[in-house]
Protein backbone atom coordinates (compact mmCIF):
# COMPACT_ATOMS: atom_id res chain seq x y z
CA UNK A 1 0.00 0.00 0.00
CA UNK A 2 1.20 3.02 -1.30
CA UNK A 3 1.73 5.74 1.62
CA UNK A 4 0.21 9.06 1.69
CA UNK A 5 1.87 12.51 2.35
CA UNK A 6 -0.22 15.86 2.89
CA UNK A 7 1.41 19.03 1.63
CA UNK A 8 -0.04 21.71 2.97
CA UNK A 9 1.70 25.19 1.97
CA UNK A 10 0.63 28.41 0.39
CA UNK A 11 3.33 28.75 -2.29
CA UNK A 12 2.10 26.85 -5.21
CA UNK A 13 5.41 26.49 -7.20
CA UNK A 14 6.96 24.97 -4.13
CA UNK A 15 4.25 22.71 -3.17
CA UNK A 16 4.20 21.48 -6.99
CA UNK A 17 7.82 20.50 -7.20
CA UNK A 18 7.15 18.84 -3.85
CA UNK A 19 4.31 16.74 -5.15
CA UNK A 20 5.85 15.66 -8.36
CA UNK A 21 9.22 14.39 -6.43
CA UNK A 22 7.93 12.60 -3.92
CA UNK A 23 5.37 11.21 -6.81
CA UNK A 24 8.27 9.93 -8.16
CA UNK A 25 9.35 8.34 -4.60
CA UNK A 26 5.88 5.91 -4.98
CA UNK A 27 4.19 8.24 -2.39
CA UNK A 28 0.76 9.59 -3.23
CA UNK A 29 0.71 13.07 -2.77
CA UNK A 30 -2.94 15.51 -2.14
CA UNK A 31 -1.90 19.48 -1.86
CA UNK A 32 -3.58 22.04 -0.14
CA UNK A 33 -3.12 25.64 -0.08
CA UNK A 34 -4.54 26.44 3.53
CA UNK A 35 -4.54 24.25 7.31
CA UNK A 36 -8.69 25.10 6.86
CA UNK A 37 -8.53 23.72 3.07
CA UNK A 38 -6.59 20.49 4.71
CA UNK A 39 -9.15 19.83 7.62
CA UNK A 40 -12.06 20.13 5.26
CA UNK A 41 -10.66 17.38 3.11
CA UNK A 42 -9.08 15.02 5.83
CA UNK A 43 -12.04 15.36 7.99
CA UNK A 44 -14.23 14.23 4.99
CA UNK A 45 -12.36 11.61 3.46
CA UNK A 46 -10.33 10.21 6.95
CA UNK A 47 -7.22 9.42 4.90
CA UNK A 48 -3.69 8.99 7.55
CA UNK A 49 -0.37 10.14 6.15
CA UNK A 50 2.64 12.16 7.01
CA UNK A 51 1.90 15.98 6.64
CA UNK A 52 4.20 18.30 5.21
CA UNK A 53 3.11 21.22 6.68
CA UNK A 54 4.17 25.18 5.88
CA UNK A 55 5.05 27.22 9.36
CA UNK A 56 3.43 30.57 8.40
CA UNK A 57 -0.16 30.11 6.27
CA UNK A 58 -2.72 32.62 5.58
CA UNK A 59 -5.23 32.33 8.05
CA UNK A 60 -4.81 28.77 10.31
CA UNK A 61 -1.16 28.81 10.68
CA UNK A 62 0.93 25.44 10.64
CA UNK A 63 1.36 25.49 14.27
CA UNK A 64 -2.09 26.41 15.07
CA UNK A 65 -3.19 22.98 13.04
CA UNK A 66 -0.74 20.97 14.66
CA UNK A 67 -2.20 21.47 18.06
CA UNK A 68 -5.94 21.39 16.72
CA UNK A 69 -4.46 17.77 15.62
CA UNK A 70 -3.77 16.76 18.69
CA UNK A 71 -6.63 18.20 20.49
CA UNK A 72 -8.50 15.69 17.98
CA UNK A 73 -6.53 12.93 18.87
CA UNK A 74 -4.63 12.53 15.70
CA UNK A 75 -1.34 10.16 15.16
CA UNK A 76 -0.63 12.26 11.92
CA UNK A 77 3.06 12.79 11.91
CA UNK A 78 3.94 16.48 11.01
CA UNK A 79 7.01 17.71 9.29
CA UNK A 80 7.26 21.72 9.39
CA UNK A 81 8.99 23.55 6.83
CA UNK A 82 9.71 27.24 7.48
CA UNK A 83 11.67 29.73 5.34
CA UNK A 84 13.93 30.69 7.73
CA UNK A 85 15.33 28.67 10.82
CA UNK A 86 13.84 29.27 14.13
CA UNK A 87 15.34 27.65 17.07
CA UNK A 88 12.50 28.57 19.92
CA UNK A 89 9.61 27.59 17.32
CA UNK A 90 11.36 24.28 16.69
CA UNK A 91 11.72 23.63 20.07
CA UNK A 92 8.12 24.74 21.11
CA UNK A 93 7.28 22.12 17.60
CA UNK A 94 9.15 19.34 19.01
CA UNK A 95 7.89 19.32 22.13
CA UNK A 96 4.09 19.39 20.63
CA UNK A 97 4.86 16.12 19.27
CA UNK A 98 6.10 17.04 15.66
CA UNK A 99 8.71 14.19 13.87
CA UNK A 100 10.89 17.13 12.38
CA UNK A 101 11.36 20.79 11.17
CA UNK A 102 13.05 21.49 7.77
CA UNK A 103 14.52 24.72 6.60
CA UNK A 104 14.03 25.19 2.82
CA UNK A 105 15.15 25.04 0.40
CA UNK A 106 15.56 21.44 2.28
CA UNK A 107 17.35 18.70 -0.19
CA UNK A 108 15.48 16.19 -1.69
CA UNK A 109 16.88 13.45 0.00
CA UNK A 110 16.87 15.02 3.30
CA UNK A 111 13.38 15.30 2.84
CA UNK A 112 12.56 12.01 2.18
CA UNK A 113 14.63 10.60 4.94
CA UNK A 114 12.35 12.96 7.46
CA UNK A 115 9.33 11.39 5.59
CA UNK A 116 10.66 7.75 6.33
CA UNK A 117 11.45 8.43 9.61
CA UNK A 118 7.82 9.67 10.54
CA UNK A 119 6.15 6.88 9.06
CA UNK A 120 8.61 4.73 11.19
CA UNK A 121 7.72 6.27 14.24
CA UNK A 122 3.80 6.24 13.20
CA UNK A 123 3.47 2.63 12.57
CA UNK A 124 5.27 2.38 15.94
CA UNK A 125 2.79 4.37 17.23
CA UNK A 126 -0.05 2.89 15.46
CA UNK A 127 1.22 -0.93 16.82
CA UNK A 128 0.96 0.34 19.91
CA UNK A 129 -2.34 1.94 20.09
CA UNK A 130 -3.94 -0.97 18.34
CA UNK A 131 -2.47 -3.05 21.28
CA UNK A 132 -3.52 -1.46 24.06
CA UNK A 133 -6.86 -0.92 21.98
CA UNK A 134 -6.91 -4.92 22.06
CA UNK A 135 -5.59 -5.01 25.57
CA UNK A 136 -8.64 -2.89 26.80
CA UNK A 137 -11.11 -5.26 25.19
CA UNK A 138 -9.88 -7.79 26.66
CA UNK A 139 -9.90 -6.70 30.04
CA UNK A 140 -13.44 -5.77 29.37
CA UNK A 141 -14.05 -10.00 29.25
CA UNK A 142 -13.50 -9.91 33.03
CA UNK A 143 -16.52 -10.21 35.41
CA UNK A 144 -16.83 -7.33 38.04
CA UNK A 145 -14.96 -10.49 40.67
CA UNK A 146 -11.94 -11.23 37.95
CA UNK A 147 -11.35 -7.55 37.33
CA UNK A 148 -10.90 -7.16 41.69
CA UNK A 149 -8.64 -10.56 41.74
CA UNK A 150 -6.79 -9.20 38.62
CA UNK A 151 -6.05 -5.61 39.82
CA UNK A 152 -4.83 -7.63 43.15
CA UNK A 153 -2.68 -9.98 41.19
CA UNK A 154 -0.55 -7.64 39.45
CA UNK A 155 -0.12 -5.62 42.52
CA UNK A 156 2.16 -8.44 44.15
CA UNK A 157 -0.67 -9.68 46.14
CA UNK A 158 -0.73 -13.45 47.09
CA UNK A 159 -3.69 -15.42 47.04
CA UNK A 160 -3.52 -15.68 50.88
CA UNK A 161 -3.96 -12.09 51.43
CA UNK A 162 -6.29 -11.59 48.02
CA UNK A 163 -9.04 -13.94 49.80
CA UNK A 164 -8.96 -12.59 53.07
CA UNK A 165 -9.30 -8.50 51.35
CA UNK A 166 -12.08 -9.41 49.28
CA UNK A 167 -13.71 -11.96 51.38
CA UNK A 168 -14.03 -15.37 49.41
CA UNK A 169 -11.28 -18.50 49.59
CA UNK A 170 -8.33 -19.08 48.30
CA UNK A 171 -9.20 -22.09 46.02
CA UNK A 172 -12.00 -19.63 44.62
CA UNK A 173 -9.00 -16.77 44.24
CA UNK A 174 -7.42 -19.61 42.01
CA UNK A 175 -10.50 -20.46 39.44
CA UNK A 176 -10.33 -16.81 39.03
CA UNK A 177 -6.85 -16.01 38.49
CA UNK A 178 -7.06 -19.30 35.71
CA UNK A 179 -9.89 -17.34 34.09
CA UNK A 180 -8.05 -14.46 34.20
CA UNK A 181 -4.98 -15.95 32.29
CA UNK A 182 -7.20 -17.76 29.76
CA UNK A 183 -9.42 -14.36 28.80
CA UNK A 184 -6.36 -12.17 29.17
CA UNK A 185 -3.74 -14.52 26.86
CA UNK A 186 -1.77 -13.98 29.38
CA UNK A 187 0.89 -17.10 30.50
CA UNK A 188 3.33 -15.53 32.89
CA UNK A 189 2.18 -12.77 36.00
CA UNK A 190 5.20 -10.74 34.03
CA UNK A 191 2.33 -10.86 31.16
CA UNK A 192 -0.44 -9.62 33.05
CA UNK A 193 1.60 -6.79 34.46
CA UNK A 194 2.53 -6.08 32.02
CA UNK A 195 -0.50 -5.80 30.36
CA UNK A 196 -1.53 -3.47 33.30
CA UNK A 197 1.42 -1.21 32.83
CA UNK A 198 0.04 -0.60 29.17
CA UNK A 199 -3.31 0.24 30.06
CA UNK A 200 -2.83 2.16 33.09
CA UNK A 201 -4.00 -0.12 35.82
CA UNK A 202 -0.89 0.73 37.51
CA UNK A 203 -0.43 4.17 37.32
CA UNK A 204 -1.51 4.78 40.64
CA UNK A 205 0.10 2.20 42.76
CA UNK A 206 2.19 3.54 45.67
CA UNK A 207 5.71 2.61 44.96
CA UNK A 208 5.86 0.36 47.86
CA UNK A 209 3.01 -2.27 46.19
CA UNK A 210 5.31 -2.59 43.08
CA UNK A 211 4.01 -5.95 41.56
CA UNK A 212 6.29 -9.21 41.84
CA UNK A 213 6.46 -12.32 40.12
CA UNK A 214 5.18 -14.85 42.32
CA UNK A 215 4.40 -18.40 40.98
CA UNK A 216 1.47 -18.56 39.38
CA UNK A 217 -1.65 -19.87 41.07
Amino acid sequence: MNQMIHIVDDDTPFRAATARLLQLRGYVVAEYPSAENFLEHVGRTGEVGCVLLDVSLPGLSGPDLQMRLTKLGSLFPIIFLTGHGDVPMTVRAMRAGAEDVLTKPVSQQALVDSIERAFAHYEMQHAQQEWVRDARSRLEKLTPREREVFEFVVRGKFNKQTAHALGITERTIKAHRQRIFDKLGARTIADLVSLAERVGVLADAPATNRPHTEACC
